[in-house]
């Protein structure tokens, strides 16, 4: 019978016994609002781990004065009866209280591969979401935890910093989910009309024509950016937050193509804030 628990304490001390008893811990760290690619996620945590722990919390640290923390969208009674389904064992649901009691000051930041795509515009971001995150692991004391490749940065950031901090957690990235349409699943889609919605797929078609681009052998980055570029400024509702291509380890432009270059976007339909990203292999590598 799936577990919830809220207390920060008692979450503690039931994955130290599950350690101690031998079993392995995996954790899908959650926003709520759930959907099939956050259930994709706990089914690849399933597979590597006997006991699965999802998180649902909405963190106020890792949202600007200006977005939408307020309206971010809850459902939790939905959220649970989806976890339950899908076979996970322990829910963590706790207050912002008790992740950030009074007197809290101690923030983790991790310093260049946030200083590209969104962490530019989004200050203060990505330091919400690793003081966040390493608190959920020093929480749930998981082995494996599982992250979305569709939030890249994300992972790359978490990545870093289990890295950095000697953290003994093996991360897992899994591949974006996307609906019938092409467009990638995300929480924030329900904020979108069906007007917007159309519009919306434009940005899995950049993804696509860059990559048809490169193998019909366009190598300048500048030209097929510019293509992006004109694609979804064609369509309505569309403002431009960035179009990047990077490196996909240092998130740092390129103005070539090499092996592996990381196509990534964030487009506001509407008021809604979009992302998406394919890596882009050139022919014959």
């Amino acid at each position: 019978m799936m577990e919830v628990i809220e207390s920060v304490k008692e979450m503690q001390r039931r994955a130290e016994a599950l350690r101690l008893a031998g079993h392995t811990l995996s954790l899908v760290p959650t926003m709520g609002f759930l959907h099939e690619g956050h259930l994709e996620l706990m089914r690849v945590a399933k597979k590597h781990s006997d006991i699965l722990i999802i998180s649902i919390f909405v963190n106020p640290t890792q949202f600007g004065p200006t977005e939408d923390f307020q309206q971010y969208p809850r459902d939790p009674e939905g959220d649970l009866k989806k976890a339950e389904e899908v076979g996970v064992d322990i829910v963590f649901m706790p207050t912002a209280g008790q992740m950030y009691p009074p007197g809290s000051q101690t923030k983790v930041r991790v310093e260049k591969v946030t200083q590209h795509l969104c962490g530019l515009s989004r200050p203060g971001h990505f330091e919400g979401v690793t003081t966040v995150v390493a608190k959920l692991f020093n929480i749930t004391k998981p082995h494996i935890a599982v992250f979305g490749q569709k939030d890249y940065q994300q992972l790359t950031v978490i990545s870093r910093m289990v890295m950095d901090l000697d953290m003994d957690i093996e991360i897992i990235g899994v591949p974006t989910v996307r609906e019938p349409d092409g467009l990638a699943m995300s929480s924030r889609n329900s904020y979108l009309s069906p007007e917007q919605r159309r519009s919306a797929l434009c940005l899995k078609e950049s993804l696509e024509l860059a990559e048809k681009m490169v193998m019909e052998g366009e190598r300048n980055c500048a030209v097929v950016k510019q293509a992006i570029e004109a694609l979804i400024r064609s369509r309505p509702f569309t403002r431009i937050d960035y179009v990047s291509l990077c490196h996909p380890v240092t998130l740092e432009e390129v103005d070539a193509f090499g092996e592996e270059t990381l196509l990534a976007l964030a487009v506001k339909v509407g008021e809604t804030r979009l992302i998406d990203n394919t890596l882009i292999r050139r022919p014959g590598k």
